[in-house]
């Protein structure tokens, strides 16, 4: 078995003092950079069912993956500020946000890989090869089915209906996947239209704006609200909970994709890129392109029920139980871009 070395980087913030913790995978660790057998692979992904892919990874090609986990900003801030001594070959997190977050902080060098091209659809790549998504989720709107009926339902923007008034519930607006929402509906809508759907989002709230996406469900099942919205995902970890009760929430909670006649259910991305300063620029490249090859991307689809990106890769059970669905082709580029502002918005029309 191919040695793997993991490391857990912990950060209050960006400009926080690191705690680093080492443990590994299989015989032991090493601390090599710049050799050809090694990638180092810095990732915002905390989701155990990952070091499958690693492992295969290193089985398929014999080089190691040096692993290290922490938060997307703090990630970002001590690649930024290890600058050209960085050993970081590899940044991996999730939401498109985040990634632009690194784009702008200079971190990412184009990567020309005729397979990325082709496995990876074009809205969800950068469209100068600066990260590519490796596997996404859709935001849609979750629902009491004891309350609501799916043709009670229709878009985003029908969430700002009176007759939702009290009844709908998610998390604040610090959370990335918020902010990209948002900047995937100001991108199709403008600003002025969308602050005004804030607003209007914001005065149908069950609750002051809380917790994450499962305390949004959860939330949705105890009758706080009748209507949730989240990322597929989570349910779908909660419905193939080996706890009765994490089973018993899930089944009172039923999806709908939004805007399916207009421009279809948002999407967001887990994605990554090449590191300016890789010391080890070929094994790099070669593990991206193995992120999107139908092994890794079966990985992502069955142990965290996330969608593939790839065509011709099965979907999860739980999440094809929710329906075959129409997805924004918005860029993910775009609504990364659009999340500062979106922010902006958000916070000046009172969801906090």
């Amino acid at each position: 078995m191919s040695k793997m070395t993991r490391r857990t980087f912990l950060g209050a913030s960006a400009g926080a003092a690191a705690t680093v913790t080492i443990g590994t995978w299989g015989l032991g660790v090493s601390a090599q950079t710049g050799g050809n057998r090694v990638v180092n692979l810095y990732s915002a992904r905390h989701y155990d069912a990952d070091s499958e892919i690693y492992q295969a990874f290193a089985d398929a090609t014999g080089i190691q993956v040096n692993l290290i986990e922490g938060e997307a900003d703090p990630l970002i801030e001590r690649i930024r500020s290890e600058g050209a001594n960085s050993p970081a070959d590899v940044l991996v997190t999730v939401d498109a946000g985040r990634l632009w977050r690194a784009e702008q902080a200079g971190l990412f060098q184009p990567v020309k890989s005729a397979l990325l091209t082709k496995a990876i659809p074009k809205n969800l790549r950068h469209p100068d090869g600066l990260w590519f998504g490796f596997s996404k989720r859709a935001r849609v709107i979750m629902y009491d089915k004891t309350k609501v009926k799916p043709a009670d339902l229709s878009t985003y923007e029908d969430l700002t209906n009176p007759k939702w008034r009290g009844q709908i519930l998610v998390r604040p607006s610090n959370n990335v996947y918020n902010q990209s929402l948002v900047g995937s509906i100001l991108a199709a809508n403008g600003e002025s239209k969308t602050e005004a759907w804030v607003r209007g989002l914001v005065a149908n709230f069950a609750r002051p704006a809380q917790g994450n996406d499962v305390g949004q469900i959860q939330a949705c099942a105890a009758g706080v609200g009748s209507l949730a919205i989240c990322n597929t995902y989570y349910l779908a970890r909660i419905a193939a909970s080996d706890k009765p009760a994490d089973r018993a929430v899930a089944e009172k909670i039923g999806v709908f994709f939004p805007n399916q006649k207009g421009r279809g259910t948002h999407v967001n991305i887990s994605g990554g890129g090449l590191v300016k300063t890789s010391p080890n620029k070929e094994n790099a490249i070669k593990f991206l392109e193995f992120l999107a090859s139908s092994r890794a991307q079966e990985i992502f689809a069955k142990s965290n029920h996330e969608y593939p990106v790839v065509a011709g890769v099965a979907v999860d059970p739980i999440l094809a139980s929710y329906g075959k669905f129409k997805e924004d082709s918005l860029n993910a580029a775009v609504f990364g871009r659009n999340g500062a502002t979106a922010l902006q918005i958000m916070d000046r029309a009172g969801w906090k």
